[in-house]
C-alpha cells in the first residue's frame, strides 16, 4: 500500500454551515466509541489485524493530563456518526506548527450528510487558531472517494515525499543500535 500525504491551504477551505451536525471534543467516556470507530476504518482500510490499540491505550494517550493527540466526534443529532484524531507537528521551513490529521472516519451509513467535511473544515479553524502553517494528512492510494473528495476541497498530494515508518523490531534496533 502507498500513501499519499495531503496538504490544505488553510486560506481555501470554505464550507457551508452544516446545521444538523455537531462537532465537540472527545471525552473519556467516547474511549468505547473511538475505539469502535478505529476498528471500523481498520476493516475499511483491510488492515483490521494491525489494529492493538486498547481502551488503556486511549485513556492513557487522549486523555491524560497533557495530551500530545486530540480527538473530535461528530454527531447527528444525538448520533456519533464519524470521528477525528490529530495532533500538532512543526515546520522548520515556516517556523509555524502544523496540524496533522491522524484519522479522519464516517461511519459508511451516516456518509453523504456533510460530515467528513464538516470535520475538515472544524480541523482548518483549529490549525488557523493555533496560527498552523498547514494541515496535512495521508491516504491510501486506493481510496479514491477519498482522494476525489481531498481534491475537490482543494488539498493537494504531496506526491515528492515517500513515507518511512519504523515499527517493531526495527524500532527496537534502532534505538539500541
Amino acid at each position: 500500500m502507498r500513501f499519499t500525504r495531503y496538504f490544505l491551504d488553510l486560506n481555501i477551505c470554505e464550507t457551508p454551515s452544516m446545521t444538523t451536525l455537531q462537532i465537540r471534543p472527545a471525552t473519556p467516556e467516547d474511549t468505547d466509541l473511538i475505539l469502535q470507530f478505529v476498528r471500523e476504518l481498520a476493516i475499511y482500510e483491510k488492515a483490521e489485524s494491525e489494529v492493538l490499540a486498547t481502551p488503556e491505550h486511549v485513556q492513557r494517550t487522549l486523555f491524560c493530563p497533557s495530551p500530545k493527540v486530540f480527538g473530535l466526534i461528530c454527531l447527528d443529532g444525538d448520533t456519533p456518526v464519524g470521528f477525528a484524531v490529530y495532533f500538532f507537528n512543526y515546520s522548520t521551513w515556516q517556523g509555524r506548527h502544523g496540524l496533522y490529521l491522524e484519522d479522519l472516519y464516517v461511519s459508511p451509513k451516516h456518509r453523504g450528510l456533510g460530515a467528513g467535511k464538516a470535520l475538515l473544515r472544524h480541523l482548518a479553524q483549529i490549525a488557523v487558531e493555533h496560527d498552523c502553517g498547514r494541515f496535512e494528512w495521508s491516504v491510501l492510494d486506493w481510496n479514491t472517494p477519498a482522494i476525489e473528495f481531498y481534491d475537490s476541497l482543494g488539498a493537494r498530494p504531496q506526491s515528492e515525499w515517500i513515507r518511512y515508518r519504523l515499527t517493531g523490531q526495527g524500532l527496537l534496533d534502532l534505538a539500541r543500535s
